[in-house]
C-alpha cells in the first residue's frame, strides 16, 4: 500500500505563487508515476500535471503549461508542484495521485484559493 499526504495550499493574490508538496509513504518503491489533479467547485476533477518516477518525464495540461512545474524527489518519495502566475481560475482543491504496482491512490486534497 501507498499513502499520500499533501501540504502547501493556501490563499494567494492573482499573479502570486504557491508550492504544493505530496509525501508518499508505504511501498514507495513500487510507485511508477505521480500526478496532480484539481477540482473546482461545481466542476469535475481535472488533470494538472504528471511525472514519471524513474525517468522524470513530465506532462502538463494546456491550462497550466508554462506556469506550473512538477518535480519529484525519489529519495524523499515526494512530488511537488510549483505554481506561478496564479489566476482566479486556478482556485480549486488540489489532489495528488500515485500510480503504483497495485493500482492507484489519492491524497486527501489541499485547498488553493486565488483571490484579490
Amino acid at each position: 500500500q501507498v499513502q499520500l499526504v499533501e501540504s502547501g495550499g493556501g490563499s494567494v493574490q492573482p499573479g502570486g505563487s504557491l508550492r504544493l508538496s505530496c509525501a508518499a509513504s508505504g511501498q514507495t518503491f513500487s510507485i511508477y508515476g505521480m500526478a496532480w489533479f484539481r477540482q473546482a467547485p461545481g466542476k469535475e476533477r481535472e488533470f494538472v500535471a504528471n511525472i514519471n518516477w524513474s525517468g522524470g518525464s513530465t506532462f502538463y495540461s494546456d491550462s497550466v503549461k508554462g506556469r506550473f512545474a512538477i518535480s519529484r524527489d525519489n529519495a524523499k518519495a515526494t512530488v511537488s508542484l510549483q505554481m506561478n502566475s496564479l489566476k482566479f481560475e486556478d482556485t480549486a482543491v488540489y489532489y495528488c495521485k500515485a500510480n503504483y504496482r497495485r493500482g492507484e491512490v489519492w491524497g486527501q486534497g489541499t485547498q488553493v484559493t486565488v483571490s484579490s
